[in-house]
């Protein structure tokens, strides 16, 4: 094809209409592409000029420019709190509180090496962990009791010990590889006699009366995994590792694009805002339990935001960081239910991660090349760790807020 003399020349489309009638009346064949007539030629070669005019009005001559992938975890945030009636963030306390997470962080030498230290986290850096950290988060939700007596809420005995809470499920799932059941296995999810829901049942046996909270949710996820898994990934989380290619957002959105059950998302203000909880927190224990490196090699680490869940909040409003209004901070002190997806939880969890992003910013900001290795990661792994030392020492004054979902 061939640019008729109106292109050639740069005339609008509107002057184009001789070079038609010059091709009509010479009986000459024509294409009309965009309101602009182009001569076309019986010749096999393709028009350069032609091509190149097409290419460039499709943007095919434009160098591609590769960008980074993006989670925008971080801009959802932002979001949330700048449209938050209930929640609000204390500027003064959040740099108070910075200057004592690193006061602290510094005594105790908190690094991810950190993550390897607590008794129930695998010790071994090798494929089986990668294995056994994917099912730890893809079933890392929703640990909360109703039962006023602690001594009667979900626990499990393991190794001489009684573990609650997050620590519940890890020893949960340490003791039932002890005892020889694959249940880290995809293809294992997927066997309809053996991995049921009765032998899930007897995976997260409770030492008291209560059952752990949503088994029939946890089991579906699993199934939901070991489908996707073995139908797209090779049976194998190391097989999304390897496509995410060392990136911990690409490993983020190929989480929640592909399995349904870490799309941590709602929609506030007419807009789609984004957590992805359980996938972020899965990259991080890969970082941290790899200490960086293997399986947890990612070049931008940082990301990932911090996890919002319903204890690092905790902690945030009794450090005086987030602000609560009169009614939510009643609601949440008379142990009432918020629904998932009800503005005040999107709230809590989108200024919260606000919040730990400011208070990452201040450290930097204060301690400079000394605070490079400091993270919105571990900020939150250290706020966990603190909030769970004072919850077992009595010194945790306020409630945390109570929803009931899969996504945290």
């Amino acid at each position: 094809q061939r640019p008729s003399k109106a292109l050639q020349q740069n005339e609008p489309a509107t002057n184009a209409y001789p070079a038609l009638a010059q091709c009509l009346l010479a009986d000459r064949p024509f294409i009309i592409w965009a309101g602009i007539t182009f001569e076309t030629v019986d010749d096999d070669e393709p028009d350069e000029e032609l091509l190149s005019l097409l290419r460039q009005s499709l943007g095919l001559n434009t160098p591609s420019i590769s960008q980074p992938p993006e989670t925008k975890v971080l801009e959802s945030a932002s979001f949330v709190y700048d449209h938050s009636l209930s929640v609000a963030i204390d500027s003064r306390s959040t740099k108070a509180a910075a200057a004592s997470i690193w006061e602290r962080m510094q005594e105790k030498n908190y690094s991810p090496k950190s993550w390897s230290e607590h008794d129930l986290h695998p010790k071994s850096k090798d494929a089986p962990t990668v294995d056994f950290i994917f099912l730890m988060d893809l079933l890392n939700f929703s640990f909360w009791s109703d039962n006023p007596d602690p001594a009667q809420r979900f626990g499990v005995e393991y190794r001489g010990k009684h573990w609650t809470g997050y620590w519940s499920l890890v020893a949960a799932l340490q003791r039932a590889l002890d005892d020889g059941i694959p249940i880290t296995d995809p293809p294992f999810w997927l066997d309809e006699k053996e991995c049921t829901l009765e032998l899930w049942r007897h995976v997260f046996r409770s030492t008291t009366h209560e059952p752990i909270p949503l088994l029939a949710e946890r089991v579906e996820c699993v199934h939901e995994a070991g489908r996707v898994l073995c139908d797209r990934f090779d049976a194998s989380f190391r097989t999304c590792i390897e496509r995410a290619d060392r990136s911990a957002a690409a490993l983020v959105n190929l989480l929640v694009t592909h399995f349904p059950c870490f799309n941590d998302a709602q929609h506030f203000e007419g807009r789609e805002v984004r957590f992805y909880k359980r996938a972020q927190i899965l990259v991080a224990d890969l970082w941290a339990c790899f200490e960086g490196g293997s399986y947890g090699e990612f070049r931008d680490i940082d990301t990932i935001t911090m996890f919002a869940d319903y204890r690092v909040p905790q902690i945030l409003h009794q450090l005086g960081c987030l602000l609560y209004s009169p009614n939510l901070e009643k609601h949440i002190r008379e142990l009432k239910v918020i629904e998932s997806g009800d503005a005040w939880e999107v709230e809590l969890r989108g200024c919260s991660i606000w919040c730990v992003e400011l208070i990452r910013r201040e450290i930097l900001r204060e301690h400079g090349d000394k605070a490079k290795g400091v993270n919105a990661i571990l900020i939150d792994f250290f706020l966990y760790d603190t909030v769970k030392e004072m919850e077992r020492d009595g010194q945790v004054e306020g409630e945390y807020h109570r929803t009931r979902s899969i996504w945290y």
